[in-house]
């Protein structure tokens, strides 16, 4: 009994495909270039969003969310760098500098992160913290498009985000100063 079902799990795990996501400008776990910091606040860098590839998403996949946020900004609530919505099903990756008000493909659009702007604000912690994680999430889901308002916060485009997940893949940077 206990091979039969070592050998039903085997076969069904390897059939199973994961939501995958890496970065060529940085490594999961290493950390956050300086063409990825922020240019204010004391900060001083290139603000350009980071180059984003996914593969193997889930069954259904209908469109994709790209998320970067700050659990570690000192808020109470962490800070979204990048809200990225209704990215076609066809795109399976972000090029550098993706991040600016026009550089996202036809179809996707930006949603306001904590800067208040509606494009890619890079890493800045407070000087003297502990470094920060800065966590990039692509999410398949099961719409074609989120049904949010054009200045809609983050924390609603994370609500629809969620209520309409497929699956998730995340890569993490550090950085701090």
């Amino acid at each position: 009994m206990k091979t039969t079902i070592v050998l039903v799990v085997s076969l069904l795990c390897a059939g199973a495909h994961a939501l995958d996501l890496h970065s060529k400008d940085f490594r999961d776990g290493g950390t956050l270039p300086a063409r990825q910091v922020y240019q204010g606040f004391g900060c001083t860098g290139g603000n350009v969003s980071p180059q984003l590839a996914w593969s193997d998403p889930p069954a259904g996949t209908k469109s994709y969310a790209v998320t970067a946020y700050d659990p570690d900004a000192p808020t109470g609530s962490g800070w979204w760098h990048w809200v990225v919505y209704d990215v076609p099903a066809s795109v399976h990756a972000l090029d550098s500098g993706a991040g600016r008000a026009d550089g996202l493909p036809a179809g996707a659009r930006h949603g306001r992160n904590d800067y208040g702007t509606q494009d890619f604000g890079g890493a800045c912690p407070p000087p003297g913290d502990k470094p920060h994680r800065y966590v990039f999430t692509v999410h398949a889901l099961k719409v074609e498009k989120l049904d949010v308002p054009a200045d809609a916060s983050a924390a609603l485009i994370g609500y629809m985000i969620n209520a309409n997940r497929l699956g998730s893949a995340k890569v993490t940077a550090v950085y701090g100063r």
